[in-house]
């Protein structure tokens, strides 16, 4: 019986691409000349170091471009409180990665609502479809994809 698997999880290889690009441009723009800002990866969470809060957007903008170009959905990222102390200033983005249990159980009920002949089971931080038509896999797929959960969703291990 075909079936798949629903996952939302980020590419640490392409993130740290990201990451040395962004630091790349940001060594070399002229507004930030003189500035110790970078972006670090620590762990499953990014840091941001700059001057200023107003610095600190502009190197998230150059983050969420870079990420953006590698094919990295920038709904995973969230951003905490930014914190500035003696002429610095940090923030913390945490990664998103899994589907949590709430977004889980919407998810099965948006398939079960569709009236699509397919069944589906949570999985730990995945979501599982399975059903007799490759057709109706498709079709949980695309209407997924348009729900707007609020997370990058992933679609793989499609087996026929």
């Amino acid at each position: 019986m075909p079936s798949f698997d629903t996952v939302s999880e980020v590419d640490s290889h392409e993130l740290s691409n990201a990451i040395d690009q962004a630091n790349r441009e940001i060594s070399n723009r002229y507004d930030f000349k003189g500035s110790d800002a970078k972006v670090t990866q620590e762990g499953e969470n990014l840091r941001i170091e700059g001057e200023s809060e107003f610095q600190l957007d502009q190197i998230y903008d150059i983050l969420i471009t870079k990420m953006a170009k590698r094919g990295i959905d920038v709904l995973c990222l969230e951003r905490g409180k930014v914190e500035e102390t003696n002429m610095r200033a940090r923030q913390a983005i945490l990664l998103k990665q899994g589907i949590d249990k709430e977004t889980a159980k919407k998810m099965v009920k948006l398939i079960k609502d569709s009236k699509l002949k397919v069944q589906s089971s949570i999985q730990g931080e995945k979501l599982r479809v399975t059903g007799k038509k490759r057709d109706d896999l498709q079709n949980v797929m695309s209407m997924l994809k348009d729900a707007k959960l609020g997370i990058p969703l992933q679609f793989n291990n499609f087996r026929d």
